[in-house]
């Protein structure tokens, strides 16, 4: 039998993270998964809550000391980074929070975890990803591209801001021998959707919600050897919502 490939994956715990986590098992993959909430004992993968990490990536020093903690249970080799968490405050009416109701803690707190949290990662576990010649995924967002009725400024802003660090990386990590893509999921079923969704929905080209398992069949590709010559793109998974 060959290297068992190792991923780490951050925001596990529904939705995209959910199905990406189960893609990557079905293939053989040990996954890591980092979140700020313990492990769910009903996640359904292999080796789930001892390959779990516990951290808040709104904190920058616990992000930092967590690099070590992960490193430690990957045995110098990491085939891939998923950057998957995200965070998106809504008001106290549950109204998406725009650049003038949005107040500093708020825009911080949102792009730590958005943002800041995803190359400090990837920085911090470089030498790894270089040793197995590795992919990093950030996950960015349509909002990103264009004002979106649900989703606040500050998340918007910080998957803009994710989109170009994705190319900067991809610059940076390519004489390392590792490649750096992003995808911008569109309206993605889960368990939580936001109000209004259904008149979304209506305009789309597909008339229909993406799939959670949609959006990892990408992130999967992005990993694979079938991408291997693609490096600082970002993937619209979004159902043709923006032609």
């Amino acid at each position: 039998m060959g290297e068992q490939k190792t991923l780490v994956l951050t925001g596990a715990s529904r939705g995209i993270g959910h199905a990406t986590v189960k893609r990557f098992s079905s293939e053989g993959w040990r996954v890591l998964t980092c979140s700020r909430q313990p492990f769910d004992p009903r996640c359904p993968w292999p080796g789930g809550e001892e390959n779990h990490i516990q951290i808040d990536l709104a904190d920058p020093n616990k992000t930092i000391a967590a690099i070590e903690t992960i490193k430690g249970k990957i045995d110098g080799k990491l085939h891939a980074l998923v950057n998957n968490a995200g965070i998106s405050p809504k008001g106290s009416d549950g109204a998406r929070l725009t650049t003038l109701d949005t107040d500093l803690r708020t825009w911080g707190h949102v792009f730590h975890v958005n943002f800041f949290s995803c190359v400090v990662l990837a920085r911090g576990l470089q030498d790894e990803l270089a040793a197995a010649k590795g992919s990093i995924v950030n996950v960015t967002s349509i909002a990103g591209s264009r004002v979106h009725p649900f989703a606040g400024a500050a998340y918007a802003t910080s998957k803009a801001a994710l989109a170009a660090l994705t190319r900067e990386m991809a610059h940076d990590f390519g004489p390392l021998g590792v490649r750096v893509n992003a995808i911008a999921p569109g309206e993605v079923e889960t368990a939580i959707l936001s109000p209004g969704t259904d008149k979304i929905v209506e305009k789309l080209p597909m008339q229909r919600l993406g799939q959670p398992s949609e959006v990892a069949d990408v992130v999967w590709f992005l990993c694979s050897p079938q991408s291997s010559y693609i490096s600082g793109a970002e993937i619209e998974v979004n159902g043709a919502q923006h032609v």
